[in-house]
């Protein structure tokens, strides 16, 4: 039998399909001690390994899947990376591809930090209505901080340089472990509660997410947003967010920017206010010289200079006004005069005498017409009667009797047809002078051309 050799390019290939067709080392969790990291490169596709004891692999993290890091990667950092496994076929080693990776251990502070986030944004704390102006020319000042570090420093020296004539308070605190988040509430309630601070800075220098992690705590955010006093938040880095940062009503990216937002600039401010003085003594004494000069002009004005024209003419316009009121006053009297003669004649015209004889002679025609209408009235109606008893006589049964004909009746009915008997049945048959009782021997009914009624 032939032996058959690879090239150790097939061999390679041979091997990476097994790797990337094995569902086992599609995703792998891995967890160990970065080695080998160069931190120069996060501009970069990163190259190191990852180890633990007993063993070293190597990894790649493309610098797609190293912009979404939250966090620093460092040497010697213990982490928890998912990825998948293959082969490199240059140098035939196998090697993680990392999808996601984080810190060991951070996994719980994220969840942590993400559900404290959601219940408070839930509940409103993070809403601008809720945020405190800043005073702007501050008199006392506290800072929450570590007693000894760059930010005491940092603020202090910001703070006294632009403005040097506020008082500073320093309320030492733990920033960082298991102490720090009760530390950092007693701090602030204290600051707030009892020295009647204008403005309270909280803040630290940066740290990986473990080391700010308790500006994140619920309770330091909840003591943040009861506070009375304005509160600037300066936590870790400018790419650096606490829920601390959300809940306080200024957020600053450092603890100098912090400084800088909490005071103005003294020697600006008092350059500002020598401006504005200027600017208010020039228009107050712009203003002056105008009204001076409105003055000056109406001194020597005609009226001022001869005042007695003045007088004069008013003098004149008051007797033109007396001598029309006069005038007017006459022409007014002289019409309720007439106006009180026409009222006059009017009254005499309506005397009760006079409508007395007038009501009189009106009812004595009416009177007359009355009875005159009464007396037709009867007239007409006896006539109208006289007619109505004619034509009731003409239509009277009896008048009809009278002339030769007969009606004949069952059971008190008026028989009209035939079909209201039958044979032996009673009868009675009215004529003009009496009542012919009979019975019925047949009834016959005639064709419709027949007219008349026939009994028997």
């Amino acid at each position: 039998m032939v032996k058959e050799y690879l090239s150790v390019t097939q061999l390679t290939r041979y091997v990476k399909r097994k790797f990337d067709y094995d569902p086992y080392l599609e995703r792998v969790y891995v967890k160990g001690e970065i080695s080998n990291y160069n931190p120069k490169r996060r501009n970069s596709h990163q190259y190191f390994s990852i180890k633990d004891k007993g063993a070293k692999l190597s990894a790649v993290l493309f610098q797609k899947e190293q912009r979404k890091l939250t966090v620093d990667l460092e040497e010697g950092m213990s982490v928890l990376a998912v990825g998948r496994l293959s082969v490199y076929e240059k140098t035939g080693a196998y090697q993680l591809y990392i999808d996601h990776i984080e810190p060991e251990g951070l996994g719980q502070l994220y969840a942590a930090y993400e559900q404290t986030k959601k219940k408070l944004a839930e509940e409103g704390l993070f809403e601008s209505n809720l945020k405190k102006p800043l005073e702007r020319f501050p008199r006392k000042i506290g800072i929450i901080t570590s007693k000894s570090g760059a930010v005491i420093r940092d603020i202090q020296t910001t703070i006294e340089r632009r403005f040097p004539i506020v008082k500073l308070y320093l309320f030492p605190a733990v920033v960082q472990g298991e102490k720090a988040a009760d530390s950092i509430v007693k701090s602030i309630q204290q600051a707030d509660e009892d020295y009647d601070l204008d403005t309270l800075i909280v803040g630290r220098g940066g740290g990986s997410f473990e080391d700010l992690f308790a500006f994140n705590e619920e309770k330091v955010v909840r003591a943040i947003t009861k506070a009375k006093t304005p509160i600037i938040s300066s936590v870790g880095h400018e790419t650096d967010t606490t829920l601390s940062d959300l809940a306080s009503d200024v957020r600053a990216a450092t603890p100098t920017a912090a400084a800088e937002l909490a005071v103005p600039v003294l020697i600006d401010e008092i350059g500002r206010i020598d401006l504005n003085q200027q600017r208010i003594i020039q228009g107050i004494t712009s203003m002056i010289r105008r009204e001076k000069e409105t003055i000056k002009r109406l001194e020597q004005s005609y009226i001022f200079r001869q005042p007695r024209r003045l007088y004069d003419g008013y003098s004149q316009n008051l007797d033109q006004l007396t001598n029309q009121l006069m005038r007017v006053t006459d022409n007014q009297l002289k019409e309720e005069k007439y106006r009180l003669h026409l009222l006059n004649q009017s009254l005499n015209a309506m005397h009760p005498g006079i409508k007395i004889k007038q009501s009189a002679s009106s009812l004595d025609t009416l009177t007359n017409q009355l009875h005159s209408a009464a007396k037709q009235r009867v007239t007409d109606s006896k006539k109208d009667v006289a007619a109505l008893i004619q034509s009731l006589d003409h239509l009277s049964p009896l008048k009809t009797i009278s002339r030769g004909y007969a009606i004949a009746q069952s059971k008190a009915t008026v028989i009209k047809s035939v079909d209201q008997v039958k044979a032996e049945d009673p009868i009675s048959i009215m004529v003009s002078d009496g009542l012919i009782k009979a019975r019925v021997e047949e009834a016959e009914k005639k064709d419709n051309d027949f007219k008349g009624d026939h009994h028997e």
